[in-house]
């Protein structure tokens, strides 16, 4: 049924209040401090960041920071020359698959690199071993802190943490009711690099600990051979206490605190990667600290994290388990036992750690977010580029927080110039190419040892669709013009000279194509990685040449590149194709695959976060439903990420029995006790990509219309979500009731029309500016 209904404006304010009620029991709790790293909880300001252990005997809070990175924007840009791409190309069309496989490698690959982000150190708190009691960890979701309370000698004792962004720093207070006040000692370090020492440690005061040091990485790796790298970022690190009452003296190891009532810690860092002057930084931080008390420092840390945080509230009405710790209540969930509020503290942990790992001015979240406890990081803790670093950033902009986005593009638009490098050189083309994995260095380069794991070229590709949808969310044409369409352009440049004639059918294909981490069987019943243009490739290439039409037009650019462009768009091959068995085609042919439930399903790029299969096209649809089903069928979505990925497949499906069965999953499956994503071992993608998959199941827009809960669980039965954001920069606010909507708010900047979809009906509404527009019965 179709409506249209010029809609009167209301504020529902009491659901507001309702709402940021709710918040009050946004915590994970536990009864023991966390045994291992895996447990720990995380906090951080975007660039500084730790693991907080809660120990209250031996205390380790574990440290980051986001640019610790050994080596430097060195080991050129290129590795190979254009006539080793029309080697390659050669052995493709002649059916020698595999002697291209083994050539890509050795032409163009830097094959395993270890090269990674690392860990900041460690500061331990050794107290007077005590018997403890009524002891209580937790991370209030609300207000970003770590706390843990106790009672030492029947005095109550508490340890609060958190990493404020509006004052650059980690904060450590550690107070107690004892009128005698608590011994303890201070010190840090940080781990040895194959032997080598890593830090130089004193205390300059009576009070201050000081870390000074350079990233280096004695185990790196390049080419597949021992690189050894003695040089890197360099840092310091400044801790420095201050107590209302008792001792604190300086020791060959750090500090000695007696009898100390109340203490804070203030841990500053600094490094060479964001200016020479780092060491005067952290000076200059610690005076305007000193000027300020510890509440009012932790006020600035609340107000300006729940300026971001606040902006989008999840309810989902149950909170009858939250009297249950965190732990417990996941091992009952892994029993199959169902607890609603988890996934939507779930949902919120996501937007947590996104705020604590990614602001304005600093480096994007990595496979890590910033918490890392290793020198060398599982897979470097690197930005991988084939779903990972993009997955990181898909909650971003429907969950109101675009700023936090910006890192993303600060990075990107390094690799860019680089990638300019690497075309010319490499492959003799224009425009800009990146492949599967980068680093805080913007390296373009190809890298990994087998074909299938890093001879892709679009990473980059991929990451211009972030560049697009960010226009799309805030409607900024400032950064539309300035930034978006000169890095879409850039890559729509190189496709536009990478594609080839084929001849069999007079389309343009890419190739040399693979398919991320995935091979099939060549017709010698071997595997193989490379082939003469493949789903995701084609997928993505027709994204870029529509994005950047699109971004023309919006900005009046009409000139020769987007006559070539929109000439090309039209012979282009298409990547989305049906086979035999009614399944979507991830290569050109319908090979066999020796991994059946292979965790990457990368030809179905264009159901998500693409937008070109859609409820539109049944037999697209049916086709990706089957394509996802066998490989779950195999044992598919294995990694945390993959299941994350599976939610937001069957949100665009519309199936929400599947998105309510792949949440059930995600929690039972891949997440440890702290709620960090299992890989395994963990990686943030995941939580990151689970908040994504629960707003996309509550709202969509790349349709072009919004559509209202069009796959919300069963089981959620009651429940609202304030400050989604839809594309076109409007703000949306749902209740609903017994699995009905029941309330729909909008809000747009700007004046404008706008399609709204709830199950079968459809209903025009036309927004006034900055005025709010609740609609009820109108689409029930």
């Amino acid at each position: 049924m179709y409506k249209t209904f010029l809609c009167v404006p209301l504020i529902v304010l009491g659901l507001v209040f309702q709402i940021s009620s709710a918040q009050q029991d946004a915590t994970l709790w536990y009864t023991s401090p966390a045994e291992n790293w895996d447990n720990a909880l995380p906090v951080g300001n975007g660039r500084l960041g730790a693991m907080v252990f809660g120990n209250p005997t031996k205390e380790r809070i574990q440290l980051n920071e986001d640019s610790m990175w050994p080596g430097g924007p060195d080991w050129g840009n290129a590795k190979g020359t254009p006539q080793n791409l029309e080697h390659i190309r050669t052995l493709i069309k002649q059916g020698d698959v595999h002697l291209a496989d083994s050539l890509i490698v050795d032409y163009f690959s830097y094959q395993w690199v270890t090269r990674s982000h690392q860990t900041m150190g460690d500061l331990f708190i050794d107290f007077e071993s005590k018997p403890i009691s009524d002891y209580k960890r937790s991370l209030n979701l609300n207000t970003a802190v770590v706390s843990s309370t106790y009672k030492v000698d029947g005095y109550n004792t508490s340890q609060e943490v958190f990493a404020s962004a509006a004052d650059d720093v980690l904060v450590v207070k550690i107070a107690t009711e004892n009128p005698n006040g608590l011994n303890y000692t201070l010190s840090l370090s940080r781990p040895e690099d194959h032997g080598h020492k890593t830090v130089t440690v004193s205390t300059p005061t009576d009070s201050q600990i000081k870390m000074l040091g350079e990233v280096t990485q004695y185990g790196g790796q390049v080419h597949s051979k021992p690189f050894p790298l003695d040089y890197g970022v360099k840092f310091e690190t400044l801790l420095d206490v201050t107590n209302t009452s008792g001792t604190v003296t300086k020791t060959a190891n750090g500090l000695n605190l007696k009898n100390v009532k109340e203490a804070v810690l203030y841990i500053v860092c600094n490094t060479s990667f964001y200016g020479k002057d780092y060491s005067s930084k952290n000076q200059n931080s610690l005076n305007t600290l000193h000027s300020k008390s510890y509440q009012d420092i932790l006020k600035h840390h609340i107000t300006d994290y729940q300026n971001l945080y606040n902006r989008t509230v999840l309810n989902l009405g149950h909170d009858e388990f939250n009297n249950i710790p965190t732990d417990q209540r996941l091992a009952k969930v892994k029993e199959g036992k169902q607890d609603i509020d988890l996934a939507e503290k779930l949902f919120n942990y996501g937007r947590y750690l996104l705020i604590s790992s990614s602001r304005p001015n600093t480096n994007p979240a990595n496979l890590q977010g910033i918490w890392n406890e290793h020198i060398e990081a599982p897979w470097n803790a690197d930005y991988h580029l084939n779903i990972n670093l993009q997955m990181n950033y898909w909650l971003a902009n429907v969950t109101n927080l675009s700023e936090c986005e910006l890192p993303l593009f600060d990075l990107v638009d390094r690799l860019i110039e680089r990638g300019k490098l690497l075309a010319k050189e490499q492959y003799g083309l224009s425009g800009t190419v990146a492949h599967q994995t980068t680093d805080l260095w913007g390296t373009p380069w190809m890298r990994a040892s087998k074909p299938y794991w890093g001879s892709w070229i679009h990473g980059g590709g991929w990451i211009a669709q972030h560049y697009w949808e960010h226009y799309r969310f805030t409607q900024d044409t400032t950064f539309l013009r300035e930034r978006a369409y000169p890095a879409i352009k850039a890559y729509a440049e190189f496709y536009s000279d990478w594609l080839t004639l084929d001849e069999r059918d007079n389309t343009l294909v890419s190739y040399p194509e693979t398919s991320p981490e995935n091979s099939y069987l060549a017709p010698d019943g071997t595997s193989a990685a490379l082939s003469r243009g493949n789903a995701m490739g084609h997928q993505i290439i027709a994204e870029v040449f529509d994005n950047v039409l699109a971004s023309a037009e919006i900005l009046n650019i009409e000139d020769d590149f987007i006559s070539t462009i929109k000439t090309q768009r039209k012979q282009l091959h298409s990547g989305i194709k049906i086979g035999p068995d009614g399944r979507l085609l991830e290569w050109d042919r319908p090979y066999e695959e020796p991994e059946k439930g292979h965790r990457h399903i990368s030809h179905l790029y264009s159901l998500h976060p693409g937008d070109d299969i859609t409820v539109n096209d049944p037999e697209l649809f049916e086709a990706a439903k089957k394509t996802i089903q066998y490989r779950l069928d195999h044992g598919g979505a294995g990694p945390g990420w993959s299941r994350a990925w599976i939610i937001n497949f069957y949100a665009r499906l519309l199936d929400k029995t599947a998105v309510e069965e792949n949440i059930d999953l995600f929690i039972q499956r891949s997440i440890f006790g702290n709620l960090l994503d299992i890989h395994p071992p963990f990686q943030i993608d995941g939580n990151f990509g689970f908040t994504a998959g629960v707003a996309e199941a509550l709202l969509q827009s790349h349709e072009g219309f919004l559509r209202i809960l069009p796959t919300l669980p069963d089981s959620w039965k009651t429940g609202s979500i304030k400050g989604l954001k839809a594309r076109g920069n409007i703000t949306v606010d749902i209740t609903w009731k017994n699995n009905k909507l029941q309330n729909l708010t909008l809000l747009s900047p700007v004046n404008k029309t706008i399609s709204v979809v709830y199950g079968a009906n459809t209903t025009t509404v036309n927004l006034v500016a900055n005025t709010p527009v609740t609609l009820n019965q109108h689409l029930k």
